[in-house]
């Protein structure tokens, strides 16, 4: 039986581990080849741990063990010309390029907003919606060339539709990706290139399960834990649950990326308990 993306190839940044590994797993499944990428390393500023070059391998393996091809470069989302590169040596091995997963991502909190530091609003602005634009910019010219349409997904949140308190860098850039895709949509439409976002909640990865977060949830600890943090973050969903599951955001990705969602364009597909109707 054929998958609901058989004979695509994606192309899928911050694919090393999370929702990007995730969202490479679940295409695969489904019949597509993948083009990763991933900066594979610590990001300044960032209280997390960045993902690895073996982090990367790993995603490659789990593509391959599901017998599908994949093309995996270290490149930064900040670097356009790296971007492109890494992208236009997919498409040569594979021929083409059908789906776009505009996924990398850094999540940067804690101060107010007039007491974040000019560093950390660039980095977040230029890896969250700079690196968006650039993922769109390499790859539209290759969905416009071909002629065969195309799904362009771009990752946002529910910070895209809520104004998250001490994370003002996030979530302006998390607005402005609705605002690109919104823009997108209909510059894109007559070369039947669809253009949405998805909206997760807190999803359950390095970026939201970590010391640094739990605090964020947890200001009145000195040392929270994850069990200290899980009633904090399910005070933010309206189903009783603190967090979703990297799979639950791939499935969504892959509607979008799918025939099942060929006349859907333009939408702002939430995947979040709840948490933006609270």
């Amino acid at each position: 039986m054929a998958g609901r993306v058989a004979g695509k190839v994606a192309f899928i940044t911050g694919a090393a581990r999370g929702q990007g590994r995730s969202h490479a797993v679940r295409l695969a499944q489904e019949g597509a080849d993948i083009i990763a990428v991933d900066v594979a390393e610590a990001v300044e500023g960032v209280e997390y741990p960045g993902a690895s070059e073996e982090d990367l391998a790993e995603t490659v393996k789990q593509v391959e063990d599901l017998g599908r091809r994949v093309v995996a470069a270290k490149a930064d989302v900040r670097d356009y010309d790296a971007l492109k590169k890494a992208l236009d040596e997919g498409v040569a091995e594979f021929g083409h390029v059908d789906i776009v997963s505009a996924n990398a991502g850094i999540f940067i909190f804690g101060d107010e907003t007039h007491l974040v530091s000019e560093q950390a609003w660039r980095n977040v602005t230029d890896i969250n919606l700079t690196g968006v634009w650039h993922t769109c910019k390499a790859a539209v010219p290759h969905l416009i060339e071909q002629g065969t349409g195309g799904s362009i997904v771009l990752t946002s949140s529910t910070a895209g539709h809520k104004g998250l308190t001490n994370c003002a860098a996030y979530t302006a850039s998390k607005h402005a990706v609705v605002g690109l895709m919104r823009t997108m949509a209909n510059e894109l439409a007559p070369h039947r290139i669809r253009v949405n976002t998805v909206h997760p909640t807190s999803v359950a990865t390095d970026m939201a399960l970590n010391d640094a977060t739990y605090k964020l949830f947890r200001p009145d600890l000195e040392h929270p834990t994850r069990d200290d943090a899980v009633d904090a973050f399910q005070a933010i969903n309206a189903l009783p649950l603190p967090w979703v599951e990297p799979i639950d955001i791939s499935n969504a990705v892959l509607f979008l990326a799918s025939d099942e969602a060929r006349y859907v364009t333009g939408t702002e597909l939430k995947v979040d308990a709840g948490c933006t109707v609270k």
